[in-house]
């Protein structure tokens, strides 16, 4: 107790003294952190300029940042007497950093996977990414995690490394994305002409790319009931950003392909069951019925 009063009442002794030399301290450190946040700024700015992936202008900007702010702080030990104290922060961040980093391993995982993304990104801000079953826009990047917002509306925060240590799909990186369905029609019907339908119908829907990626119409599988006919078609991501107009088009597409397969008389039957009794004591048993 008697140490801490002393220690206390050397505090205000030396605050007495220096007062003069304390008011140019504080002056110091609030000039130093307003130049740092205009420097941080206008670096980001111009870096934005040049690049197209801003975690990039992000990821060296907070990094300048933090070093300027620690110049500052040990420039103001250094102004405060502080100097063996300064010496030994100095001396102990190697160990210091060992520590910090072993207990934080997470953090500085997501961290150098933040500096791998900040220089090749596999996206950029608004595209239309799948990590993990998780599917959304990118609405902000940073050195720790990014920010998706789903297409049901809630916002996801992802750390980076989970990124890089998964497989990521980007279905807006270059404008396209192609979505497919299969439809089922008897036996007894014309499957080519049946295709053309579909083709047509397809190709006159709105959203439903033409030319190099046009629909596509082909038979898939020989089913027990139906043959099924599957059926590709392509949107422009760019177009439409949003994720629920794309499955508005495909909507679309579905219902008029099913209204103009039932106009032209095509039988869209459902999955036929046969049952066969065993039994030759069973009334049902074809022979017991022959026999009568």
């Amino acid at each position: 107790m008697e140490k801490t009063v002393e220690f206390y009442y050397d505090v205000i002794q030396y605050f007495k003294l220096n007062y003069i030399n304390l008011g140019f301290v504080i002056l110091f450190v609030v000039t130093g952190f307003l130049i740092t946040a205009f420097i941080k700024s206008r670096i980001k700015r111009r870096i934005n300029r040049k690049s197209t992936n801003p975690i990039t202008a992000t990821f060296i900007s907070q990094i300048i940042s933090f070093a300027l702010k620690t110049i500052v702080v040990l420039i103001t030990l250094y102004f405060l007497g502080l100097n063996s104290f300064t010496n030994k922060i100095l001396a102990g961040a190697g160990l210091l950093a060992f520590v910090v980093g072993f207990a934080l391993k997470d953090i500085g995982e997501n961290f150098l996977a933040g500096i791998i993304l900040a220089f090749k990104s596999p996206f950029k801000l608004d595209d239309l990414i799948e990590v993990e079953n998780i599917i959304g826009f990118v609405k902000d990047i940073n050195i720790r995690e990014i920010q998706i917002k789903t297409t049901d509306g809630k916002d996801v925060f992802l750390p980076n490394s989970i990124i890089l240590k998964n497989p990521m799909f980007n279905y807006t990186i270059d404008g396209f994305l192609r979505y497919e369905f299969i439809v089922g029609i008897a036996y007894e019907n014309n499957p080519t002409e049946a295709m053309r339908v579909i083709l047509d119908t397809a190709t006159h829907v709105e959203g439903v790319l033409k030319g190099e990626r046009k629909p596509t119409v082909f038979i898939d599988e020989l089913a027990t009931s139906t043959i099924n006919i599957k059926v590709m078609f392509w949107v422009d991501t760019f177009r439409t950003t949003r994720r629920t107009a794309h499955h508005i088009i495909r909507s679309h597409v579905m219902n008029n392909v099913l209204a103009a397969l039932i106009a032209h008389g095509f039988s869209l039957p459902a999955s036929v069951i046969e049952l066969k009794n065993y039994d030759p004591s069973s009334p049902m048993n074809p022979e017991v019925e022959a026999n009568k």
